[in-house]
């Protein structure tokens, strides 16, 4: 294989031409050929803007293309599956955005697919490639802080998603809290084994009223004995709000927000800095950058991807608990959902 994956993209909605941007214009290792949406005209609107050579309305026509040897799958989480399987019986190396499914059998069966065509497959969670938490990370497997005790997690959004979508989503577990799942695994390096949730309605009624919540808080045991809290909410008013700390024997490493610029300015009222970046998009743009690479970089040199098929099927489980401990008000522990 020489330097460059040849790649086509599935999926061009908001998460498909972030992608595209990026390896249209950041990600040198790719070489993105075609572009499949459903929808034709966000297809050739994405194609367009960012100089790819084909666009169609029929995601198979860029699977079964015998030129393209990588697939990104951004489409809506019910068809992941069902790509990932046809790419693999291609013989195509897959990233697919988070989650692979919301059902597990459906998991089982595609993650079966990848490993008998001997393809590669990672999971789209960026937090992993955002340099802030991969120092984090770092600091914790070096021993510098000792033994881990206790982690704690914070991810609010500045504002919630359409009700629409909301309906579809699966619920909060599984379409929000699921990346701060990821990073728990990631962060502590070992796995959870209990899981107990609270939440309540707090931020919106029409949340509740299409079943879910919109404010969250999420106990984890870990196997290895740390304990860990993740809080959550659908609406900060002051924006995006990503922090992590992970507390040891030994010390602690903390990660804050990102703010545009580090400026702070004193008056007669107080001291006034600026407001987290906004949203995703702004806040992970160089760990969106980073997982691509990363992914192009597996194919290129055949390792195994950073993320991979089971790091995408844990944290759904995970979710999975976390609603079960919400309806019954108990802890769960994770092998109820594997039982």
């Amino acid at each position: 294989m020489g330097s460059k994956v040849t790649v086509g993209l599935i999926g061009a909605g908001r998460i498909g031409r972030l992608h595209a941007r990026h390896l249209a214009l950041h990600v040198p290792e790719a070489e993105l050929t075609a572009v499949a949406d459903v929808v034709l005209e966000a297809a050739q609107q994405c194609a367009a803007e960012f100089g790819i050579p084909r666009a169609v309305q029929d995601p198979y026509e860029v699977l079964e293309d015998p030129e393209v040897e990588a697939v990104i799958i951004c489409s809506s989480t019910d068809t992941h599956t069902r790509f990932i399987e046809a790419a693999a019986a291609a013989g195509k190396h897959i990233f697919c955005e988070k989650p692979i499914d919301v059902d597990l059998d459906r998991i089982d069966r595609a993650l079966a697919a990848v490993e008998r065509a001997g393809v590669k497959l990672q999971v789209g969670f960026n937090r992993r490639f955002d340099p802030s938490f991969r120092r984090a990370r770092e600091v914790v497997a070096s021993g510098r802080i000792g033994q881990p005790h206790l982690l704690r997690i914070t991810s609010r959004d500045p504002e919630p998603p359409p009700i629409e979508y909301i309906r579809v989503s699966g619920g909060i577990f599984l379409d929000m809290t699921i990346h701060d799942f990821d990073m728990a695994r990631y962060l502590i390096g070992s796995e959870v084994e209990e899981v107990y949730a609270a939440g309540g309605v707090m931020v919106d009624p029409a949340i509740g009223e299409a079943g879910d919540i919109d404010t969250a808080v999420v106990v984890l045991r870990f196997e290895n004995g740390v304990i860990g809290t993740i809080d959550n909410s659908r609406r900060a008013v002051y924006g995006y709000d990503q922090r992590v700390e992970v507390f040891g024997s030994g010390g602690v490493v903390a990660v804050g927000n990102r703010t545009p610029d580090a400026v702070t300015i004193g008056d007669g009222e107080g001291i006034h800095g600026p407001l987290p970046l906004y949203f995703f998009i702004e806040r992970y743009v160089d760990a969106y950058v980073a997982e691509m690479k990363a992914f192009l970089r597996c194919i290129l040199e055949d390792t195994d991807p950073p993320v991979t098929g089971l790091d995408g099927r844990v944290p759904v489980v995970m979710a999975y608990a976390a609603r079960r401990s919400l309806e019954e008000n108990r802890p769960v522990r994770l092998e109820e959902i594997e039982g």
